[in-house]
């Protein structure tokens, strides 16, 4: 019971226990100055804004709680204090727990970044970058894989396209003894002499509201990248188009190659889009955006339905993050509904799936709260 009540006092505040009924560890008082200094800031003597207390303040909580939650009084107290503008200091940058927030928040300011923080918030993207790329590299390059191995099956072969030492190899338990002759259940091609089986084009609006889903689409598109039987893109825009595919190696400068912000013309970005399909019928365009129009509304629509009549499989992501069910022109995701193109956001862990779904040329569900079903 005793527990309880300490928990309740840390979380309601010091002033929940104003006659001081229960008695607090010298840790626990600790933690709830910590506490107090973010969501009582008001008080004197509170977090402030100077480098610092924060520098202290940071340190403190990621002695006093598990990582999850560091991460969460982080965001907490950038968002409430405006601490933006301290990350421009490279000792206290070092200070944070690297997360995607903390990465939303620097490509935020990457246009203001002072040379001394440059090499330093690089570092912090890297850090968070190569550990979410961890995660997701083998189930997407799995699901691919996967995804094409069935591909190539049900694809009619013809002999100069088959490679038959590999073919034999792989068929060698189907010999049959009465006729003396190996009976192929699978065919293994040349890979079309290294032209790609599938065009994936990520088509991602970098407004400030779509700042998570820029990240995961970056780190995303690369993985796809090394998939060689794929040929992939990676446009960026808002009222102008940015083909960052040359980037797709290095998926921390192609983040910094993105510009957080500005206005949206999505219909001007399928048509720039559009410029670059070379076989409609094998591209499968992502584009994610939560379809506020800045342009002409009636031009993007018309946009889409003419990418739909060449045969090219579009699927809208109102958001590719963690975050809940994302903010989205309604009416425009009903007209695109219409044409049958899905709408609806993924997290990214479940865009493996939808990528395997896609390639296999499934039908995309999705449910009522506008989110992917795997």
């Amino acid at each position: 019971m005793e527990d309880k009540q300490k928990k309740w006092k840390l979380i309601l505040g010091a002033e929940s226990d104003s006659e001081n009924k229960v008695e607090m560890e010298s840790e626990e008082v600790e933690m709830e100055a910590v506490m107090e200094a973010l969501y009582d800031s008001e008080k004197q003597g509170g977090l402030g804004r100077s480098s610092p207390s924060v520098n202290r303040w940071l340190g403190d909580i990621r002695k006093y709680f598990p990582k999850p939650v560091v991460q969460i009084m982080q965001k907490d107290a950038m968002e409430q204090l405006g601490l933006e503008e301290l990350l421009l200091e490279p000792e206290l940058l070092e200070a944070f727990e690297p997360d995607i927030n903390l990465v939303n928040t620097i490509l935020s300011l990457n246009k203001i970044l002072p040379e001394k923080t440059k090499e330093t918030a690089r570092q912090v993207v890297r850090k968070v970058v190569e550990e979410v790329e961890k995660k997701l590299k083998y189930p997407t390059q799995s699901a691919i894989q996967g995804a094409l191995n069935k591909h190539n099956r049900r694809k009619r072969k013809f002999p100069k396209d088959i490679d038959w030492p590999r073919t034999i190899k792989a068929n060698l338990k189907h010999y049959n003894k009465d006729l003396k002759t190996i009976i192929p259940e699978i065919f293994i091609d040349q890979g079309r002499k290294g032209k790609a089986l599938k065009h994936i084009m990520l088509l991602v609006d970098q407004s400030m509201s779509m700042n998570e889903s820029v990240v995961y689409a970056g780190i995303f598109g690369s993985i796809i990248s090394t998939i060689q039987t794929l040929k992939t893109n990676l446009i960026v825009f808002d009222t102008t188009q940015l083909d960052l595919t040359e980037l797709l190696h290095d998926p921390v400068e192609l983040l910094f190659g993105a510009q957080l912000g500005g206005g949206t013309d999505i219909g001007a970005a399928l048509a720039f889009s559009e410029a670059m399909i070379y076989n409609a019928s094998e591209t499968i365009l992502f584009i994610i955006t939560d379809l506020f129009e800045g342009g002409s509304e009636k031009q993007m629509l018309k946009r889409f339905y003419g990418l739909k009549q060449q045969g090219v499989k579009v699927i809208c992501l109102l958001a590719l993050s963690d975050k809940g069910t994302p903010v989205f022109d309604e009416d425009v995701a009903k007209q695109l509904s219409k044409m049958d193109i899905p709408s609806f956001a993924c997290t990214p862990d479940l865009f493996p799936n939808l990528l395997e779904q896609a390639i296999n040329g499934q039908k995309i569900t999705h449910n009522k709260s506008r989110k992917f079903d795997a």
